[in-house]
């Protein structure tokens, strides 16, 4: 690769199996960097112990009414240990799985450029565009575990204190408990799939600055204004276009007859938000000039 190449990110003429080989050592190399970074461990562990921190105050406290303003189906946790998983994932999504998910993001570009590392790793040589393919599917596969430690916690927890036994849907249809996990599952997956957008986000603020922290502060600011902006009843009408606004549809799948479209629309909305700020990540990190 010559070193104009290099600058501008083009890709090598290569034959598509030395290609595909180059990727999967690039992305194994940002897997094991983002998931092994202990930092990332201690966030997953923090996550793994929202569900246990719940579980353990419902199960002492089970003998007193549970009151109103807590996450949604606080109230049948007592009854179904599986329901655990699903409070737990409501009440981390406003702020703790869009901060853990921001603070990896806005690293995954920022963090190396800070540390000095991003301009040598581009002249061994790494396409720009791969190598912010492979940072990208890092944080998505984080963003997946971080669902996935909190889904398992609530699920151990919520089995241990509560039992795990037939599900009562929300129009009082009672389902089988392989069911019922199957829905859980079901839900799990939607969740961390109506992360992708923040993801996109997180990693155009990475390319924009050498500061982490203030990449992974705009990519919470987003969030959080989304949120804001979709409680407002005059803004109606951009509602369904918000980042956060599909985010708690996973009710949709403890109804009897689960509309397909709702769940379709939350996961197009992130679609087009993964479009939008990947393109402009893309844009960014191939056109800038990478001094440090």
């Amino acid at each position: 690769m010559s070193l104009a190449e290099v600058e501008t990110g083009a890709e090598p003429e290569t034959s598509p199996g030395r290609t595909r080989g180059a990727f999967g050592r690039l992305l194994t190399s940002e897997l094991r960097l983002v998931l092994g970074r202990r930092r990332n461990v201690v966030l997953l562990v923090g996550l793994a112990l929202v569900p246990v921190l719940l579980g353990t105050v419902l199960f002492v406290t089970r003998d007193t009414a549970v009151g109103a303003g807590g996450p949604p189906f606080l109230d049948r946790v007592t009854g179904n240990g599986l329901f655990l998983v699903l409070t737990a994932l409501v009440a981390c999504l406003p702020l703790l799985l869009p901060l853990v998910v921001g603070v990896v993001a806005g690293d995954a570009v920022a963090g190396e450029a800070q540390a000095g590392t991003l301009r040598y790793l581009l002249l061994v040589p790494v396409p720009r565009t791969r190598l912010l393919a492979a940072k990208a599917l890092a944080v998505l596969v984080f963003a997946g575990c971080a669902v996935v430690a909190i889904a398992l916690s609530g699920l151990v927890t919520g089995a241990a204190y509560f039992g795990v036994g037939e599900v009562t849907l929300l129009s009082g249809d009672t389902v089988s408990t392989a069911e019922g996990v199957a829905r859980t599952a079901g839900i799990v997956a939607y969740v961390g799939l109506s992360l992708t957008g923040l993801v996109a986000v997180g990693l155009f603020f990475s390319t924009l600055t050498e500061v982490p922290v203030a990449a992974t502060a705009a990519t919470v600011v987003v969030a959080i204004v989304s949120g804001v902006l979709d409680a407002l009843p005059q803004l109606s009408a951009v509602h369904g276009a918000l980042l956060t606004h599909h985010w708690l549809d996973v009710g949709e799948l403890l109804r009897a007859e689960i509309d397909l479209g709702v769940l379709g629309e939350g996961l197009a909305v992130q679609a087009a938000w993964a479009a939008v700020f990947g393109a402009l990540a893309w844009s960014r990190f191939t056109t800038a000039d990478v001094s440090s």
